[in-house]
């Protein structure tokens, strides 16, 4: 008997460790709109979406729009003493950074145009990579990246900040939202539907794996196992 070499698959890809009490299960098979929760701590493990392809692309393509959007009109326009000045997103962080908060401006830039942009990016990538026949083994790279740009894509903080600077200073200019504050708002609700549709365990299971050999080995030795034969 030869000795199994260390960071090799295991011949049950249904085995599963829960994240929150670090329980040994083996998923059921389940249906669509069906989950799996831990029988130690009720946490859910995996719950299998509708399409977990098809909506995600799409939730993604739209949020692509609106973020276009949101990003080349106006935010916020202020009117006072016979003056008129709007900005855009990006527009608030260089006017910002021209006013010495360079750390805020550099802050505000990645968190609400960087991340977002990366967010969406990444998500088009792994989606249109999983559709095709064989996907390749860089669409998995980009999946274990993409949940750190949805961490730091902050729109709704920014959105709340703007709300509050707008009730300070209704009282003293005239306030207009622009068309990019509404596109913002769209682009919260969008991006956390594209995260609820998203179903990366699906992907995962299509990625091409590094070692082919290795992978076909422990499919063989599964099935060797559920047949009874020894090995």
């Amino acid at each position: 008997m030869t000795a199994r070499p260390y960071n090799a698959p295991g011949s049950d890809s249904r085995l599963v460790g829960c994240p929150h009490c670090d329980l040994l299960q083996r998923l059921p098979a389940l249906a669509m709109g069906e989950a799996a929760r831990c029988p130690r701590c009720e946490k859910e493990l995996w719950r299998r979406r509708e399409d977990p392809l098809g909506r995600p692309l799409a939730l993604a393509i739209a949020a692509a729009i609106l973020y276009v959007v949101a990003n080349t009109s106006p935010m916020l326009g202020l009117s006072a003493v016979g003056h008129h000045a709007s900005t855009t997103l990006f527009g608030g962080a260089r006017h910002l950074w021209d006013n010495g908060q360079e750390i805020v401006a550099v802050l505000v830039l990645f968190t609400a145009v960087v991340a977002p942009a990366l967010q969406i990016g990444f998500m088009l990538a792994i989606v249109g990579g999983a559709r095709r026949p064989r996907p390749p083994h860089w669409v998995g790279t980009l999946l274990r990246h993409h949940p750190k740009t949805a961490t730091w894509s902050m729109i709704e903080v920014m959105i709340l900040g703007v709300l509050v600077a707008l009730i300070k200073i209704a009282d003293y200019a005239s306030v207009v939202a622009g068309p990019a504050l509404f596109a913002l708002g769209g682009l919260v609700v969008l991006l956390a539907a594209m995260q609820s549709a998203f179903d990366p365990r699906d992907v995962w299971a299509r990625v091409e794996w590094a070692d082919e050999a290795t992978r076909a080995a422990a499919e063989r030795a599964a099935l060797d196992a559920a047949a009874g034969v020894p090995s």
